[in-house]
């Protein structure tokens, strides 16, 4: 059986292959490592061989993660799960990245509880890039007026977008919505010329990595190719 860092040596070779295929300079993808529902040994096999950034859905299974990890001054804790109303606080509190943002009134939360003690949170609005009626994101028309919402509260940085498209589509499908997603984010950024910062394209999984960083993705967030096949909640 191949051990975490085995595993962590052959998807950053993956994102180097794929990176260097699309004309892309180095060092432009940045793995997410989605360490939910996985022990805390786990995470810390993966920093022993560098991995600094870790993704977590579930807020109370995070929240014991990190103290448990807390001897780990440097890891990076992105949320990327659904986001409830009575959980923003302790969100704002813990997280260095926020993958969900969907609604004007999860992130005036998430701004108002931002510790001024702590520099601003980094937020990618999830987009519903596939109209999905099961997935959480806005949509795409709505995209351009919530990251204006974002952009003026004070303890949020706007840093780009996120999406999940339907995993059943045909690979030019998914490059399609992959696509999608990257002019979006262009939209917002001739919408938003003065905001600094908007860098980030949150797509791409295990399965479909490649594919998202020949369409632009800044960060790809792969769980399964890093810990095996997923536990029980």
């Amino acid at each position: 059986m191949s051990s975490i860092a085995d595993n962590i040596e052959s998807v950053t070779r993956r994102i180097q292959k794929a990176t260097e295929a699309a004309g892309r300079p180095e060092n432009c993808v940045t793995l997410l490592a989605v360490s939910k529902t996985r022990p805390a040994d786990d995470v810390r096999q993966a920093s022993a061989v560098g991995q600094r950034a870790f993704g977590e859905n579930y807020l109370n299974e995070a929240l014991t993660k990190i103290e448990a990890l807390s001897d780990l001054s440097d890891l990076e804790w992105h949320f990327i799960g659904p986001i409830q109303s009575n959980k923003t606080r302790q969100i704002a509190d813990h997280f260095h990245w926020v993958h969900t943002v969907d609604r004007e009134k999860i992130a005036r939360r998430l701004s108002d509880q931002r510790s001024p003690q702590h520099p601003p949170l980094n937020i990618c609005l999830q987009v519903n890039i596939d109209k999905e009626p099961t997935k959480a994101g806005c949509s795409a028309d709505q995209a351009v007026i919530l990251a204006r919402q974002v952009a003026e509260l004070p303890r949020l940085r706007l840093r780009g977008l996120m999406a999940i498209p339907d995993p059943d589509q045909t690979e030019d499908e998914l490059r399609h919505s992959f696509r999608r997603l990257r002019q979006l984010l262009d939209d917002i950024r001739q919408a938003l010329p003065s905001m600094a910062g908007l860098d980030t394209l949150s797509m791409g999984m295990s399965a479909d990595l490649e594919l998202a960083i020949q369409e632009g993705a800044t960060c790809v967030r792969v769980g399964t190719a890093l810990f095996g096949p997923r536990r029980p909640k």
